[in-house]
């Protein structure tokens, strides 16, 4: 987690028939009630919000489990974290992407620059008296940074793992602007978040994320949770 909201599309009408205006020609009220639900269909369309993955990935098939492509460490969490993404209205599958890179599922994880618990949150984004460690209130900070992240990106998950890394003022900004520790986050982040919401049995990039970076991370997570190395 780094240290440090689209109007309305306007509805445009088509432009009249000779012998009318609008949806209501006075030469074809027979198809008035037709026509009417045709003009209001054609206005909620218009007006309805990009969908985003944060919505859309909420299916009730989805909502009581998360990928099997996850580490042991961070399956570990797994009820935890389908209660922490229902209270953000996240997939359960993007909370675990970053609890799989941030921490494996260490909760008394801490980075050299001070980022603490399952979702690697900086101090400053805790109130007075809140304990980082605590796990509910380590998601609930961190999860709602990945909120606002993910709303400021309109739903670009890549720019939303972006953001939660590198601070949500750079999703404005430039790749070639970004860190090399962001641009290694979101190599990874995306296309194992695509993994999990696809139903895929396995993710390449998770392995090689594991086999590079994550092994050590797994392993402390492992010993911190009591689970048995395999």
């Amino acid at each position: 987690m780094p240290r440090a909201r689209v109007t309305k599309p306007e509805i445009r009408q088509t432009a009249a028939a000779s012998h009318g205006s609008g949806c209501l020609s006075l030469y074809s009220l027979p198809l008035f009630s037709i026509l009417l639900i045709a003009c209001l269909i054609t206005a909620l369309a218009l007006n309805a919000p990009p969908p985003t993955h944060a919505a859309a990935d909420l299916k009730p098939g989805d909502s009581y489990r998360i990928s099997s492509i996850f580490t042991p460490e961070v399956q570990y969490w797994s009820d935890d974290i389908l209660k922490w993404a229902n209270a953000s209205s996240l997939d359960a599958n993007l909370v675990a992407v970053v609890m799989q890179i941030e921490s494996c599922g260490n909760p008394l994880a801490r980075s050299g620059a001070g980022a603490m618990g399952l979702f690697q949150v900086m101090p400053f984004h805790f109130r007075r008296g809140e304990n980082p460690y605590d796990t509910n209130t380590n998601a609930l900070r961190g999860l709602d940074y990945l909120s606002r992240s993910l709303e400021t990106s309109r739903g670009n998950i890549r720019l939303a793992l972006a953001g939660y890394n590198g601070g949500i003022g750079i999703i404005a900004r430039g790749e070639w602007t970004w860190s090399a520790q962001t641009l290694r986050y979101v190599y990874y982040g995306a296309p194992i978040y695509e993994d999990a919401r696809s139903g895929a049995a396995s993710s390449p990039k998770l392995e090689e994320w594991h086999r590079k970076y994550g092994a050590g991370l797994c392993q402390q997570a492992s010993q911190q949770l009591g689970i048995d190395q395999r």
